[in-house]
C-alpha cells in the first residue's frame, strides 16, 4: 500500500469517526417558537391587515397591553379575489386582535386558524370573534365566513383567546421523532459512502489524478471551448454575458411588475429587493445549467479527440465544466456590485459564493461523467437533460421563497434532497441572510455525501464505457 493511500485511508476513517460523533451528539431541531394565524380575506379595496397579539403573562392586562412592537402585518392586494393572509406569532400567544383595514372597506373572511405547520391548532367561528365595542364596524355571517364592514380607519377585531401550549408541545414531540429517524438515515447513508471511499480509493482518484496532471491542457481547451462558442458573430463572446441578464430581467419584471399580486405568497418573507433576491438565485442556476447540459455532449463535441488513442479523453467532461466557470465569475463580480448599488456593501460572509461556487463545480463534474458516458449510447439523454433543467429551476425555491409557502416537513425534506437548494439557499446565506455554511452541518454533510456518491457512479459508469466510445463514434 503507497503512503498516500495510507494517508487517504487514515482520513477517512478520521471523518467517519468525527461526522458520526457529530450526528449522535447532534442537538435535535429547536421547538416550535412560531405558530400561523391564517385566513382568507376578499375585499372591495386593498389594504394592511395587522395582527397584534399577547403572550403569556400579558392576557389580563386588557388591551392597553396592544403595542405596534407586537403587531405583524400583511398586505391583501389581490381585489375582489380571495387571498390568503398569513401572520407568524409567538407559540405563547394568548391574546388576539386584529385590525382589518386602515379606511372604510368591506373584508369577507373565511377560514380563520391558527396552525402549527400542517397542525391546525385552533379554528374561529362567528362565536369566537367580535368587533370590541366598536359601533363603526359590523360582523355578520356571509356564505362560509363572515363580512366585515369597517365606517372607520381604525377598525379592529377582537379573536377568542387562543391555547396552543398543549398543542405546539405535542408538535414538537412529532418533530423530535421525526429528526431521530433523519439522524439515524443520515448516520447510515454517510457510513457507507465512507466505506466505498476506504475500499474503492484507487479507482476513485483515477480520474481527478488524470485531470491534474493535464490541468494546462484542459485550461487551453476550456479557453478555446469558450472563444469559439460564437464564433463567426459580430458581437462574439458579448452573447454569453447577454442572455442571463435579459433572463433576469425577464423574471424580474414577471414577478415583480406584471404579476405582482398574484405573487405575493411566493415573495413573502424577503427582506431585500426582489431583483436582488432573485438574482442571488438565477446566477448558481445559470452555471449548473450550462454545465451540465454542455458536459453532457462533450464526447459527441469533441469526437475527433476522443478517436485519438493518445488523448487522454477523461479531462474531456471537465474542458466543459471550467469553460463554463469564465461566465460564472464575471456574474459573481457583476453580482457584488448590483448588492452594492443598492447599499449591500460587501462583507466578509459574501466571501463563502466561492466556497458554493467550488462545490457546485464538483457537484456538476460528478454528475456529467456519468451522463456524458451515457449520451454516446442514448443520444435522447440531451434532450432529456434539457427538459430536467427547465423542469428544475421551478422546483428549485430561485423564483419564490420556500419559507413563505407554508409548505408541509415532507415536501420539504423532498426540495431540500436537491442539492442545488443547498447551492442556491447557501448563495442567500453568503449575501442577504449573513450565515455560516457550518451553521447547515447536516445539510452541509447530506451535499457532500451526495457529491462523492454521484462521483463514484460517474467515474466508474466512465471508466467501464469508455473503452467503446470511439467504436460508437
Amino acid at each position: 500500500m503507497s503512503k498516500t493511500k495510507a494517508i487517504a485511508r487514515f482520513l477517512i476513517l478520521a471523518a467517519a469517526l468525527v461526522l458520526n460523533f457529530y450526528f449522535i451528539q447532534m442537538h435535535p431541531s429547536h421547538d416550535t417558537e412560531t405558530i400561523g394565524f391564517y385566513m382568507d380575506a376578499k375585499s372591495d379595496t386593498a389594504f394592511v391587515g395587522r395582527v397584534y397579539y399577547l403572550t403569556k403573562g400579558q392576557e389580563n392586562e386588557g388591551w392597553q397591553s396592544y403595542s405596534e412592537k407586537q403587531s405583524v402585518p400583511a398586505s391583501y392586494g389581490n381585489v375582489g379575489k380571495t387571498q390568503t393572509m398569513g401572520y407568524a406569532l409567538p407559540a405563547n400567544t394568548t391574546a388576539i386582535r386584529f385590525d382589518p383595514a386602515e379606511a372604510e372597506a368591506d373584508v369577507e373572511f373565511s377560514n380563520i386558524e391558527l396552525r402549527c405547520g400542517e397542525q391546525v391548532l385552533q379554528k374561529f367561528t362567528l362565536d369566537g370573534i367580535s368587533a370590541d365595542g366598536q359601533k363603526d364596524v359590523t360582523i355578520q355571517k356571509s356564505g362560509g365566513g363572515w363580512m366585515v364592514t369597517s365606517k372607520s380607519g381604525d377598525s379592529r377585531i377582537q379573536m377568542a383567546d387562543p391555547d396552543a401550549d398543549a398543542d405546539v408541545a405535542y408538535v414538537n414531540s412529532i418533530h423530535a421523532t421525526s429528526d431521530l429517524v433523519k439522524k439515524i438515515v443520515m448516520i447510515v447513508f454517510m457510513d457507507v459512502v465512507l466505506l466505498l471511499l476506504f475500499w474503492k480509493w484507487d479507482g476513485i482518484v483515477e480520474i481527478p489524478r488524470d485531470v491534474w496532471h493535464n490541468k494546462k491542457l484542459v485550461f487551453q481547451l476550456a479557453k478555446n471551448d469558450f472563444r469559439t462558442r460564437f464564433a463567426g458573430s459580430y458581437l462574439g463572446i458579448f452573447w454569453a454575458f447577454v442572455q442571463p441578464v435579459i433572463t433576469i430581467f425577464v423574471y424580474w419584471f414577471v414577478f415583480e411588475k406584471a404579476l405582482r399580486a398574484g405573487t405575493q405568497v411566493t415573495k413573502a418573507g424577503i427582506s431585500v429587493p426582489y431583483v436582488l433576491w432573485l438574482i442571488a438565485g438565477l446566477i448558481p442556476w445559470f452555471y449548473f445549467s450550462e454545465a451540465y447540459s454542455s458536459g453532457t455532449n462533450a464526447m459527441l463535441e469533441y469526437s475527433y479527440l476522443v478517436k485519438k488513442v493518445v488523448f487522454t479523453i477523461d479531462i474531456l467532461p471537465v474542458v466543459k465544466v471550467v469553460s463554463a466557470l469564465f461566465v460564472h465569475l464575471f456574474f459573481i463580480g457583476f453580482t457584488v456590485v448590483v448588492y452594492a448599488l443598492n447599499g449591500f456593501f460587501p462583507t466578509v460572509y459574501m466571501l463563502q459564493m466561492l466556497y458554493y461556487s467550488f462545490a457546485m463545480i464538483l457537484l456538476v463534474t460528478a454528475q456529467v461523467y456519468f451522463s456524458a458516458s451515457i449520451v454516446v449510447f442514448f443520444r435522447d439523454l440531451s434532450q432529456i437533460i434539457n427538459i430536467v433543467m427547465q423542469i428544475g429551476v421551478w422546483f428549485t425555491p430561485i423564483m419564490w421563497n420556500i419559507d413563505a409557502m407554508n409548505l408541509s416537513r415532507p415536501v420539504t425534506f423532498i426540495l431540500e434532497l436537491n442539492p442545488m437548494y443547498y447551492v442556491v439557499m447557501g448563495y442567500r446565506d453568503a449575501l442577504i441572510n449573513n450565515v455560516w455554511f457550518w451553521e447547515h452541518g447536516t445539510l452541509t454533510v447530506y451535499f457532500w455525501a451526495l457529491v462523492v456518491v454521484l462521483f463514484i457512479i460517474g467515474s466508474v459508469v466512465f471508466r467501464r464505457l469508455k473503452v467503446h466510445f470511439a467504436d460508437v463514434l
